[in-house]
């Protein structure tokens, strides 16, 4: 089962309505969203896992949020995008790539090093970037969860990626995994013919969408309603009362 992501994002009100993408806009690394808090995540995943079925969390590794005056988070957290600061990570100007838009998606080093529709765009070169990732998905595994999909790959350059998956840790025996395994990652890839995608990613499984030569896995087919997070932030967000995990764990 693949859920939406799990951490704090920004809180945007658009018409009245909170819009599907906030989801996609992080302030931060806590495990709070407004399907719910750590602990009630942590409860479904260990329900889930108690009845065979597997959770995938949707990370976002690429950016934080765009811009937002008086920004703060579904945990609470406040942050100040317009400087890159995000004092709940912490994360400052430094841990960023400078700001540019991508126009030219023939260009790699646009693609991968400036914004993507404004979204802060983060320096995963850094080592301090790359260890607060790693603890965010280290996180996710003590939590139960049996992999990643991850967002936005094609805007990250592979070998800051490699990196940082190598040092994600095993998955848990406690959550009734077997010794030595690791988590499995897929990776959104969106294909419109740039240059970024006619280069290798290795190791991981590319998501539907990419025409592009995966090395020693298969591909994984996932809809696209499921790729935007829609179907499963319905799910989690009833999941996380308690309710439907029940109905979904125990099928």
């Amino acid at each position: 089962m693949q859920v939406s992501p799990v951490n704090e994002n920004l809180v945007v009100m658009s018409d009245g309505n909170r819009p599907w993408w906030e989801r996609y806009q992080p302030i931060s690394y806590n495990i709070t969203t407004r399907s719910g808090n750590k602990a009630q995540f942590k409860d479904m995943v260990r329900r889930c896992n108690q009845k065979g079925v597997r959770v995938y969390v949707d990370v976002v590794l690429n950016h934080m949020s765009g811009d937002m005056r008086n920004a703060h988070g579904t945990a609470g957290s406040t942050a100040d995008p317009v400087n890159k600061n995000y004092p709940a990570v912490p994360y400052d100007s430094q841990h960023f790539h400078t700001s540019c838009g991508i126009q030219d998606y023939q260009d790699a080093n646009q693609v991968r090093n400036c914004e993507l529709v404004g979204l802060h765009d983060l320096d995963q070169s850094s080592t301090y970037v790359r260890q607060k990732l790693v603890d965010f998905l280290n996180a996710l595994v003590d939590c139960g969860v049996a992999g990643f999909r991850v967002d936005a790959v094609k805007h990250m350059s592979p070998s800051d990626l490699g990196p940082i998956y190598d040092a994600v840790k095993n998955l848990s025996s406690v959550h009734g995994f077997k010794d030595g395994v690791r988590p499995f990652i897929y990776q959104e890839v969106i294909d419109l013919e740039e240059m970024v995608c006619e280069i290798e990613i290795t190791g991981v499984a590319a998501e539907m969408v990419c025409e592009i030569e995966i090395i020693g896995v298969a591909a994984e087919m996932v809809c696209e309603t499921e790729s935007t997070g829609l179907a499963a932030e319905m799910v989690y967000e009833t999941e996380s009362t308690g309710v439907a995990a029940e109905m979904v764990c125990e099928i």
